[in-house]
């Protein structure tokens, strides 16, 4: 072990933060531990590290230990770690440098020997660690943990992560392990944790942040954190909604018990996806945080199970290649659609087999299907046909043969790398069924096998009867009126919906008593569809329109909104009044919408606009997630409300790290430049903004 009591004695210069690790570092030590791995040169066991992200600059600063075996003689091995500065090497046993993109160890590194490097370094990310305002999280997707942390760009070198970070004392600090203390220092805490299994380094993630949390414990007794920002405490029970529910089924689906320490979700703004599975910790996109209203259009659960599902598959077993990549998001897929089987029924199960069956045959039919052990497939496939593969074998050896298979393969492979051979085998030594047609037709045929999924999708009596009613899109209304009129009596969510959806090219003269039908039925889902599809409404059906109003959904609430504020002139205060103050979705997507009609509105709160009009233009700034921004940013294009400080706030969105929100933002910011006022009001704003905005301005004024 290294004697950092001389390390300090002998330190050279240099910031309090780093001090601040030192003093740490001789307070409580490391602790080595050897898991042996699978690799030609160098096996990596172990990394320690101590980080602290500076927000002013960008920055980090730590101190990293990492402990490797030599599998066979060599002369130098290395770590992968973007842009590095090396501050201090204590090693003294080999030479440590650096280049653009490593951290090379050099010496006579002898076979069967164990190692431990030793240095301080410094990097600034250009991506995968992200400072914003109130929070700081990483995402390292795939093979980008080694932007903020030396550590090996390869899911097939598996090692323990013990992280300590350090953070502002009025900040929680969340990352993989078992928090095992918080020691105050200064105007400074440091969070110590500890990882007892190894993994990919891709999976390895911290967030800072305003955080409070809700404990609960699995019926296995696995400590659940859900984290949440105080200001959404309100949306606490909505979001984590069936939370306990869904882990305490995927234990006992999957048969294995749950392979980590702990489990926690948090909610991070200006996410780049809906979530990542980093181990232990779930990251999600805060746009999830929802109220009870908001549960019944946006809800958190697939997102919640699939990524408690990766936790097994993906983080426990983890794909070798990425030809194999439908083994990680395959079966999390899978998994996630169980736990939904489990909380929303049969009915909800074979609805969404259907709804990606579609998708997967029209692309099949487009000749862009793809196989499943194609390194480069879409999303699509690797998610969705993945899970219908599951779903086919399982059908295909039966329940029993199936779990045996998966609990055997989990156990076999825990904590390593695998292919699809490793679990067909499992599947192949437990079943004596031949699933050799299953392999071909499933895993190595790029088209989507329909006839298969449709025989499939009619063991299910509701998918049965949603066939006889979608049956009918080509029938005349006079000859399906009787059909409709009893799919909307007592409707199914999925049924009733394609009722009204058949309604829409008709006459109202002939359809006006079945729109009267479905909006009686108070099924939120199919009084929803009227909304969604209903371009003109009659005056005839305007006091049963209206009780839309009152609907517990916010994408219900925001269209017929603004169908009665744009049909009927004469209601709009009244449509106004009433929803004042109701905010929507996380992007403020109702309020949004209330501030610019309120605004274009004669006659309507005058007085107030002016502050109106500040607020829409506020919801543009850093201040806010993007989703919000990106709602903002349409509105104000389309009333022309452009100044200064929102296109300077434009600017600055056209070089945000989530590339949708950037590119919708450069959309609009190429149809600004059209204007020749705002194109040299955008020139102006150069010295305004961050340096990442002027090198975008420059770009597009050349």
């Amino acid at each position: 072990m290294p004697d950092f009591s001389k390390i300090i004695m002998n330190k050279p210069s240099r910031s309090l933060s780093l001090l601040l690790f030192f003093l740490l570092l001789l307070k409580v030590g490391f602790n080595y531990e050897v898991f042996a791995q699978q690799t030609e040169t160098v096996d990596f066991l172990k990394i320690e590290a101590s980080v602290g992200p500076d927000g002013t600059e960008q920055k980090i600063e730590g101190r990293l230990v990492a402990t490797f075996k030599i599998l066979s003689k060599t002369d130098s091995i290395f770590m992968d770690a973007v842009n590095i500065q090396l501050e201090d090497v204590v090693t003294k046993a080999f030479k440590i440098d650096a280049d653009e993109k490593k951290v090379w160890f050099i010496g006579d590194f002898e076979k069967g020997t164990t190692y431990t490097a030793d240095f301080w370094y410094s990097m600034k990310p250009k991506q995968t660690l992200y400072f914003f305002n109130d929070e700081i999280w990483t995402q390292g997707q795939g093979k980008y943990t080694s932007h903020w942390l030396p550590s090996i760009d390869d899911a097939n070198d598996k090692i323990e992560f013990d992280l300590q970070i350090i953070a502002p004392k009025n900040k929680t600090v969340i990352t993989n392990g078992k928090l095992l203390n918080v020691e105050k220092l200064n105007e400074m805490k440091v969070w110590r944790f500890d990882m007892k299994n190894p993994m990919s380094s891709y999976l390895v993630a911290f967030a800072i942040g305003n955080f409070d949390k809700q404990e609960l414990t699995s019926n296995s007794g696995i400590p659940l954190e859900l984290y949440y920002n105080p200001q959404d405490s309100l949306k606490v029970e909505p979001t984590y909604r069936y939370s306990k529910q869904i882990f305490d089924f995927l234990e006992t689906e999957i048969g294995v018990p749950f392979p980590w320490q702990n489990y926690k979700q948090v909610p991070v703004r200006d996410f780049l996806y809906a979530g990542m599975e980093n181990t232990t910790a779930t990251f999600f996109s805060e746009a999830f945080m929802v109220d009870s209203i908001g549960f019944n259009d946006r809800n958190y659960i697939n997102v919640n199970a699939h990524e408690l599902a990766h936790q097994w598959f993906g983080n426990t077993v983890t794909a070798t290649v990425d030809s194999h990549h439908w083994l990680q998001e395959g079966f999390a897929t899978y998994y996630a659609l169980l736990a939904e089987r489990d909380i929303f029924g049969d009915d909800y199960y074979y609805w969404q087999l259907y709804q990606t069956a579609e998708q997967l045959k029209a692309l099949s039919e487009e000749g862009k299907g793809e196989s499943l052990l194609n390194p480069k497939a879409s999303s699509l496939t690797f998610y969705q046909k993945g899970a219908w593969a599951l779903h086919i074998l399982r059908e295909t050896i039966g329940d029993v043969d199936f779990k045996a298979a998966v609990v055997n393969y989990l156990n076999k492979y825990k904590y390593q790398n695998v292919s699809t051979t490793d679990f067909l085998n499992e599947v192949k030594a437990v079943s004596v069924i031949d699933i050799s047609k299953f392999e071909d037709n499933w895993l190595h045929q790029s088209a989507f096998q329909s006839e298969d999924a449709f025989q499939s999708l009619m063991k299910s009596d509701f998918i049965k009867s949603y066939f006889e009613i979608s049956a009918l899109r080509a029938v005349p209304l006079k000859d399906k009126k009787a059909q409709l009129r009893n799919a909307l009596t007592f409707p199914n969510d999925f049924i009733g919906q394609e009722a009204v959806y058949q309604l829409a090219d008709e006459p109202i003269s002939e359809t006006l008593p079945l729109y009267i039908k479905a909006l009686e039925s108070n099924n939120l889902y199919v009084r929803q569809a009227v909304a969604l599809s209903l371009e003109t409404i009659p005056t005839k059906l305007l006091s049963h329109y209206e009780t839309l109003m009152n609907d517990e959904s916010y994408v219900t609430l925001e269209t017929a909104l603004y169908q009665i504020w744009a049909q009927f002139p004469k209601k709009r205060t009244q449509v106004l009044d009433q929803i004042e103050g109701i905010e929507g979705f996380q992007n403020k997507n109702i309020r949004q919408l209330w501030l610019v009609l309120a605004l274009v509105t004669e006659n309507y709160h005058d007085s107030k606009k002016v502050d109106y009009l500040e607020e829409l233009k506020q919801y543009t700034s850093q201040e806010f997630s993007f989703e919000i921004r990106e709602t903002a940013f349409k509105y104000i294009n389309d009333l022309g409300l452009w100044d200064s400080e929102t296109l300077k706030n434009l600017l600055e969105a056209c070089v945000h790290p989530t590339w949708r929100f950037a590119k919708s933002s450069k959309e609009i910011m190429m149809e600004i430049m059209k204007n020749k006022e705002l194109f040299e009001t955008v020139k102006s704003l150069n010295s305004q903004v961050s340096k990442n905005a002027k090198s975008y301005l420059i770009s597009i004024t050349k």
